[in-house]
């Protein structure tokens, strides 16, 4: 969690934590919010909005309605976070609302959303305040998913996720889906527990360019199984691994991503559209087993 303690706080205001923790009961301001042990933990933007009131007024109950006046500055995944540590939904709605009006869609996601949940999943105490930000962030998402423009690409999209509610990898997976729907690509996302066999109408419909891997929870078998499925119906396509799906040995020839939604979207956006046109390959061979599991 970002913030300063109450005593840091009140050294930065020259008064006693006493009067600090007064003013918080008498005038609801500065608002903290609180760590795994109780303590308080203060936004460093109020109190340095509310220092700066009180050196130019020397009267508390002015400098703190001067400092609610000028406002808290940039919203910030730090404060994103306290609101969603307060089950405040209505305040961490406005907080990305005003961040909307700063930055794109596209930051305000990698840069508030995420890391205000990320940082709730990093305390065990804070496990309830976890989940109602993982909720909160995934009802976000979908809200514009819904409302995103129709494929304007050709190019198209597969993506298997292969976490499990409430992990952190599945809010990434879907915000790269959601930029990916942003720049017109066509997208499909399905769970890395699919049976192979029942891909071949997903695969007709899409006819993907691309395949990209998350989540962290499959096994390296059934990732392979799925990749050998989708690579027996669209040869050409091209693998990619997006938040460590896969194990890191060096010796592998996927592609990887990184973790960050939006560097993703765009060295995802920048290959399919600048890719050579590749000269057909064949059909790779299929075992006895292969071809059982594929229904072949």
């Amino acid at each position: 969690m970002s913030g300063i303690r109450t005593n840091a706080a009140a050294v930065m205001l020259g008064v006693s934590p006493n009067t600090l923790r007064s003013w918080e009961r008498r005038f609801g301001y500065p608002t903290p919010a609180r760590t795994s042990g109780g303590h308080r933990q203060y936004e460093l933007h109020e109190i340095e909005a509310l220092k700066q009131a009180f050196d130019e007024t020397h009267n508390v109950s002015s400098a703190i309605a001067l400092a609610r006046q000028r406002g808290v500055g940039l919203p910030s995944s730090g404060r994103l976070g306290a609101a969603l540590g307060r089950f405040d939904e209505d305040k961490a709605a406005l907080l990305l609302e005003e961040s909307l009006a700063l930055r794109s869609l596209e930051r305000t996601i990698q840069e508030v959303l995420l890391p205000a949940v990320a940082e709730r999943a990093e305390d065990e105490a804070s496990q309830a305040e976890y989940e109602f930000g993982w909720r909160f962030a995934t009802g976000w998402m979908s809200a514009l998913r819904r409302v995103a423009p129709p494929a304007s690409r050709q190019e198209a999209v597969l993506i298997f996720d292969s976490s499990a509610p409430c992990d952190v990898e599945a809010l990434q997976v879907q915000a790269l889906e959601l930029m990916l729907r942003r720049v017109g690509l066509r997208t499909l996302v399905l769970t890395s527990g699919l049976d192979p066999a029942r891909l071949g109408r997903a695969l007709r419909a899409l006819r993907p360019n691309a395949l990209v891997l998350g989540g962290r929870r499959a096994s390296l078998d059934a990732i392979g199984r799925l990749v050998y499925a989708v690579r027996s119906a669209e040869r050409e396509i091209e693998v990619f691994d997006f938040g460590g799906a896969l194990p890191d040995t060096g010796a592998s020839t996927v592609r990887r991503l990184g973790s960050a939604p939006l560097a993703a979207g765009e060295l995802l956006l920048e290959r399919l559209t600048a890719r050579p046109a590749a000269a057909p390959e064949p059909a790779p061979e299929l075992t006895a087993p292969q071809r059982a599991l594929l229904g072949i």
